[in-house]
């Protein structure tokens, strides 16, 4: 047995000094300074200090900080500090070394870096949400001193990620949910695209393990015709260059498996339609001669006098880059066999900082100097960091505005370019100038003509805000802002007035009662708050006292309302099966000790089903969907669809939270869903359609609007099904019908 142990001993310190040397060879072919001996150092350091600890996989928990420090060194392009600050990440949280035991064996800033690290360990809200708010809110100021710290958390995240099999569903759904929600888009804005690319289809092979493998499965099938046609479209390409004496790389670039799927469910459209798989991307070897953007024009004039250019599809990031740093030229040709194809035309130094990030060389490289988009950035971070949500989850959702991946370029009246996300308004821009400017807005002149508050802002256009002393923020401009800056500012402005109309309200309620011969003494009791929430079907107290506050709410017969008996209005048709044990936290299986407990799995019994779960009204989950659940604060399980935007910000903010659930084998029921039908009218197609549905299939219409607009129909239908399995026969036989183009099922 011991002679065993030695072994697998040996064969693991074998693993650990090979990916030290892999490391340190990486390292070594960047163009940093080679400081290898702090980095063995801090190597040395970190194994000792985590010996004899393994992850969850099995193996010694140093080759995760390994993994890190490559990923740092290799994908990233960081030097010494920050390898060395990645190999320590974990050793201030996980053993007794300090901070200030990091900054006197090797510097301050890399104590620093460890620091930051160390105050988001667990992801971004942890178990104490209020305490990891807090901890956020500090990684947030340490970035903006240095961009270092959030380079390494997202490196330490993709290899969590890499590494995720491990671990139980619910982990799955909570650390997956997180990636995809926050540190996706946060490695996007950081111009880390090849990272953000792996992160969003690794959450989604965790999120959707068989939808994952269909649409893979179907890339793979059509690889061979791909690479035929990349052959036969390139091929004049590389004459022309070639002729024109250009150094340069070529090469077929596949999208991703996250981003068919996302254009699938955002178009609603099957994976046979869907036709921009293919692109391809030059990156060239500057002539030192000639400026860089002008050989990419001359490279784009070469392409489109071979094919024909798409009208509308030109994307110039040259002049302008996005607000990532990312710069290039797309341009969409008609290839040979009638498909359009994007070619992307980048220099060198423009495919170093696509795929490594603008941040990996800024404020520690000279040439980085200066008022770039992520200073501009970084100041709108600081900017909501002065006045932060008390709320953790408002605090996230806030920050998380900031990550926008699509920009618009607008102007103002004296010609002065500004970065706004795409969909922005004129009340937006009015924040972007000031926050004084944007409180006083009344409206504004886009391109010399009057526009209203609401606007939505295009590219090129040009601002000039209208601006009043007598205006007032008023509650409705939430709904016509985007940006963060705009949301935060006025969010805080409503949250102070609604704190006074509270209190106003709870000193009436209080009086009210009083007056009725109800003896309150330090707060009202949960009884009588239950019996006016359920009266006035609000949802809170804070949300009762406000509308008392507003006068909104009547208390004239508040006696009569105290007094009588709440009665039970929820009805049911179908019940998931909830998993707890093995597949959550050690919280969700406290809450389910009253639960019976079968093959090592919590399964709720009937009883408990029908009293605590509800379907999101959000989503609308049926049947046949892949669904799960959270864990609310009142213990009941809240049921949503696995792709739920608001499932997403859950899975985000509240892991802790997660249940694996899935829908249990029962008698047939019938659910309501929302189906949208579009196509050319014509007489009698309605008939067809509903005939289709209600007499050939297992279905209910419920409701039926129809629109026609210049010969085209949209028809929405409220329709009861059973199974999701009836909503893809609605798709397959609608779709015959004569007239019909489009079939889909909506969330309204």
């Amino acid at each position: 047995m011991a002679d065993i142990l030695d072994t697998k001993e040996q064969a693991e310190n074998e693993l650990i000094e090979q990916e030290y040397q892999l490391l340190i060879k990486e390292y070594l072919a960047s163009n940093h300074r080679k400081k290898v001996a702090r980095i063995e150092k801090a190597f040395l350091l970190a194994k000792a200090a985590h010996k004899g600890i393994k992850r969850k996989s099995g193996e010694p928990y140093i080759l995760h900080p390994l993994a890190v420090a490559r990923i740092v060194a290799k994908e990233i392009g960081l030097g010494s500090t920050s390898i060395c600050a990645a190999l320590l990440h974990d050793v201030v949280e996980d053993t007794e070394y300090t901070v200030e035991d990091i900054a006197n064996l090797f510097d301050p800033k890399i104590a620093q870096i460890v620091d930051g690290l160390t105050k988001i360990s667990g992801g971004v809200f942890g178990e104490n949400v209020s305490g990891q708010a807090e901890n956020f809110r500090k990684l947030l100021l340490t970035i903006s001193e240095d961009i270092r710290v959030i380079l390494i958390k997202i490196a330490d995240r993709l290899h969590n990620m890499r590494t995720l099999g491990s671990m139980p569903a619910a982990k799955q759904y909570k650390i997956a949910g997180e990636t995809e929600y926050i540190y996706a888009p946060l490695a996007h804005r950081l111009g880390l695209f090849a990272i953000k690319t792996e992160l969003e289809d690794l959450s989604f092979k965790y999120n959707f393990p068989s939808v994952y493998q269909e649409i893979s499965e179907k890339i793979n099938e059509n690889q061979l015709e791909r690479m035929l046609l990349y052959d036969k479209f390139s091929l004049p390409i590389i004459n022309k260059l070639n002729s024109l004496g250009y150094k340069y790389s070529i090469r077929a670039r596949i999208k991703s498996v996250y981003s068919v799927w996302n254009k699938m469910k955002k178009k609603n459209l099957p994976f046979e339609e869907i036709y921009d798989i293919l692109a391809v991307r030059i990156v060239f070897e500057p002539n030192q001669n000639v400026d860089e953007k002008e050989q990419c024009w001359i490279i784009y004039n070469n392409i489109t006098n071979l094919y024909i250019p798409h009208p509308d599809r030109l994307r110039n990031w040259l002049n302008t880059p996005k607000a990532n740093g990312y710069e290039a030229l797309h341009v969409t040709v008609m290839g040979p066999d009638g498909q359009w194809i994007e070619v992307q035309i980048r220099s060198a130094r423009m495919d170093d900082i696509a795929e490594k990030g603008l941040a990996a060389h800024w404020k520690y490289k000279q040439q980085f100097y200066g008022d770039s988009e992520l200073d501009k950035w970084l100041n709108t971070i600081n900017d909501i960091l002065k006045n932060p949500s008390p709320n953790a989850m408002d605090f996230l959702d806030t920050f998380k505005l900031t990550l926008y991946a699509t920009e618009i370029f607008v102007f103002t009246p004296k010609g002065e370019i500004k970065t706004l996300p795409s969909g922005s308004t004129a009340l937006d821009f009015a924040f972007e100038i000031h926050s004084d400017i944007g409180m006083r807005c009344i409206g504004a002149k886009v391109n010399n003509k009057l526009v209203p508050l609401s606007y939505e802002l295009q590219s090129g256009d040009q601002i000039e805000i209208l601006t009043s002393k007598q205006q007032t923020p008023q509650p409705e401009w939430l709904s016509y802002v985007t940006t963060a800056r705009a949301k935060q500012k006025l969010n805080l402005l409503f949250k102070n007035e609604q704190k006074i109309v509270k209190a106003e309200g709870e000193t009436i309620l209080r009086k009210a009662l009083t007056e009725a011969g109800f003896v309150i003494k330090k707060d009202i009791s949960n009884d009588i708050i239950k019996k006016l929430l359920h009266h006035f079907e609000i949802n809170s107290f804070e949300e009762l006292t406000f509308q008392i506050g507003k006068g909104s709410i009547s208390l004239a017969n508040i006696q009569d309302i105290v007094k009588q008996e709440n009665k039970k209005t929820t009805v049911r048709s179908w019940y998931p099966r909830f998993f707890f044990g093995k597949d959550t936290d050690k919280e969700n299986t406290e809450t389910a000790s009253a639960d019976i407990k079968k093959n090592g799995t919590y399964q709720l019994t009937d009883e408990m089903l029908q009293k605590e779960h509800t379907i999101a009204p959000c989503c609308k989950p049926i049947p046949g969907d892949q669904i799960i659940g959270f864990l609310n604060d009142k213990k009941e399980i809240i049921v949503h669809k696995r792709d739920c935007k608001e499932a997403l910000k859950l899975k985000s903010q509240k892991g802790s939270s997660i249940i694996t659930a899935e829908w249990a084998n029962t008698q047939k029921k019938y659910y309501a869903t929302t189906i949208e039908v579009q196509g050319v009218d014509r007489k009698r197609i309605l008939l067809d359609i509903l005939t289709e549905i209600s007499d050939k299939l297992d279905a209910n219409i419920e409701k039926l609007c129809v629109e026609t607009n210049d010969g085209i129909f949209t028809a929405k239908m409220n329709v009861y099904v059973s199974h999701v399995d009836t909503i893809n026969q609605i798709y397959k036989q609608l779709k015959i019908i004569n007239g019909v183009q489009r079939v889909a099922r909506i969330e309204e």
